[in-house]
């Protein structure tokens, strides 16, 4: 289930420009529901799998930073 999942998601968002990507986190996050955090966890995985090492390091270290 939960590729199909994750597959839906990728299919919903493919093709989307800089803004309409930006637009769905916006409001996924202000939104506030819980069922919106699958999506923003699939989205972050496409970031992760794409981002370089140093990347990952400088999202880390905000991660680390919103936590506390």
């Amino acid at each position: 289930m939960n590729l199909n999942l994750r597959n839906a998601i990728l299919h919903n968002v493919s093709g989307n420009t800089q803004d309409q990507l930006e637009d769905t986190i916006v409001d996924a996050i202000q939104n506030g529901e819980e069922k919106m955090l699958p999506g923003l966890g699939v989205l972050f995985e496409v970031i992760w799998n794409n981002s370089t090492e140093d990347e990952k390091k400088e999202m880390l270290a905000n991660l680390e930073k919103g936590v506390k």
